[in-house]
């Protein structure tokens, strides 16, 4: 959505194809609901350390756009924010619908076309570059530039369901075999299901290998049904 907004306000002619049948799926259950837009309290330099050694393409990105610019955005669109422990940031009314009307709002300011329901099934190049795009009902749609934003594999029920890794290797690039990096983590002690809902704040969580601690992260942790989720638990779970 931001892509597609910046894209309209710099004079482009745009359309944003949507898979759901309605915008933001994924964004609305961000952060329990509450939408974490960014955090600044980790610096560019260590953020790209945490992406290993691909992380470097990410500086001029940070450089560019980083987190108090992020934050200027959606206050300039009406969006009031607080900042919270360890430096995270949330829209003031813990409303993640306010995030996403924010930039429903910048869609129609840029004049940007949207279409529903428009599932992609392959993405066409001649040589290197892209030519068009394919949809499930055999529409094709032709463009001069095209930005792929499908998000990875992490929550098929939202429409994360890896389209974009099936799209690029029939392309001819090489795809890393995705893994769990953030996700809650599973028990297999069954009480916890007893314990389904409860939120703990500011407890320390440790990981330990072979009987030695290997990381511990202080922060809020929740039960879920099968297991834990929550901050704490899912910076761990990598």
């Amino acid at each position: 959505m931001m892509a597609a907004g910046r894209a309209g306000e710099r004079g482009a002619r745009v359309l944003l194809l949507e898979k759901n049948i309605d915008l933001g799926v994924k964004l609305l259950v961000t952060g329990h609901g509450r939408c974490n837009l960014t955090n600044i309290a980790v610096d560019a330099k260590p953020m790209v350390d945490a992406y290993g050694k691909n992380g470097k393409f990410l500086f001029s990105s940070f450089h560019r756009f980083g987190a108090e610019d992020l934050m200027n955005f959606f206050k300039n669109r009406g969006v009031a924010i607080k900042i919270e422990y360890n430096g995270r940031v949330f829209p003031k009314s813990d409303k993640a619908g306010d995030v996403l009307n924010a930039l429903r709002n910048y869609l129609l300011e840029s004049k940007v076309e949207i279409r529903f329901g428009a599932e992609v099934k392959e993405i066409v190049s001649v040589g290197k570059k892209l030519e068009k795009i394919i949809l499930a009902n055999g529409d094709e749609v032709f463009a001069d530039n095209f930005i792929v934003s499908t998000g990875g594999l992490s929550y098929p029920v939202t429409g994360s369901t890896g389209d974009g890794y099936k799209w690029f290797k029939k392309l001819g690039h090489t795809i890393a075999s995705p893994r769990p990096a953030l996700t809650p983590v599973v028990v297999k002690e069954k009480f916890v299901k007893e314990l389904e809902g409860l939120s703990l704040k500011n407890v320390e969580i440790s990981v330990f290998k072979e009987g030695k601690k290997v990381d511990g992260k202080i922060g809020e942790a929740i039960f879920t049904a099968d297991g834990m989720s929550g901050p704490v638990i899912i910076n761990l779970s990598n």
